[in-house]
């Protein structure tokens, strides 16, 4: 004879509750795309125009449009996530959610970004630039000491020449500038 088979289930155990802000931390992107918005609508209707010169849309409509548009989109998606629909997670994404943030590469490519910034006047834009992809590359793991430094000058010399002849987009070429 077997023995009678329960049909009670067992008790669950609950999924940790998130607080508010975490549940709805897409509102991050939200206020970030709002304030972008804003920022252009503002920079865009303080631009100073004569119609004469500018023709019949004149400099302010992209920037206006952009701006209204960074609004729009940033007020949809707070209502979606106010509402309660989120995105959903790439089905190849293997990113860990529950871990924290990697923050050395954080604080290293800042770094970068931060020494670009501080350099570009002082030695110019190849100089600067290979300082930041050489960054960049090392923060995201590569390691290796003669390509890295090398791909990064050969790409921030190409960038620039680039930018300057091609596109004749003016930047700064610091101390290489009657070599280049």
């Amino acid at each position: 004879m077997s023995s009678p088979v329960s049909t009670v289930e067992e008790p669950r155990a609950a999924a940790p509750r998130q607080s508010w802000w975490r549940a709805h931390s897409e509102l991050g992107i939200c206020l970030l795309l709002l304030v972008l918005g804003v920022l252009v609508l503002t920079d865009a209707l303080t631009l100073p125009t004569d119609f004469t010169q500018r023709g019949p849309l004149g400099p302010k409509a992209v920037p206006v449009v952009v701006g209204s548009l960074l609004v729009l989109v940033a007020l949809l998606l707070a209502r979606d996530v106010l509402r309660g629909v989120t995105g959903e997670a790439e089905g190849g994404e293997d990113v860990d959610l529950s871990t924290g943030a990697d923050w050395r590469t954080v604080l290293l490519l800042s770094g970068a970004f931060l020494a670009n910034a501080a350099l570009i006047d002082l030695v110019g834009f190849p100089i600067s630039s290979a300082v930041l992809f050489w960054g960049a590359a090392y923060a995201l793991g590569s390691r290796n000491p003669v390509r890295d430094p090398l791909v990064a000058a050969t790409v921030s010399v190409v960038t620039w020449l680039a930018f300057n002849e091609l596109l004749g987009v003016p930047l700064p070429g610091g101390p290489l500038m009657g070599v280049l």
